[in-house]
């Protein structure tokens, strides 16, 4: 059952390179608004296509790992993509995590692991 580690890796690093898309789109934006013209730039952003090509990749990706394994395996993978957040938050945002946020990532490293075995 060790193939589904690089394939929850590869569908978790798409997952949160779709989220650091999508806050680099949002980042670009004016402030939120619910109007239509605030979606409409929104919808001609190029960094919010580029977060929907992720999330496709990711979803097609996702299909194939529901189909070859075991839901009890597969649904907690998914939760590796906190892990490459957390990466995320520091490279692309410059944000300071917190001693017990990396304390919560490792939890989370030894879970999937448990869960692959």
């Amino acid at each position: 059952m060790w193939q589904i580690i690089p394939l929850a890796l590869a569908q978790s690093l798409l997952l949160s390179l779709g989220q650091v898309l999508l806050k680099l789109a949002l980042n670009k934006m004016d402030k939120f608004e619910w109007a239509w013209f605030f979606f409409e730039k929104l919808l001609t952003n190029w960094w919010l296509l580029a977060c929907g090509i992720c999330y496709g990749l990711a979803t097609i990706l996702w299909l194939y790992i529901l189909k070859k394994f075991p839901f009890s395996m597969a649904y907690p993978m998914i939760s590796l993509s906190y892990v490459f957040g957390m990466f995320a938050a520091i490279i692309f945002f410059h944000e300071q995590i917190s001693i017990t946020r990396w304390m919560g990532v490792l939890l989370i490293m030894g879970g999937c692991f448990l869960i692959a075995k």
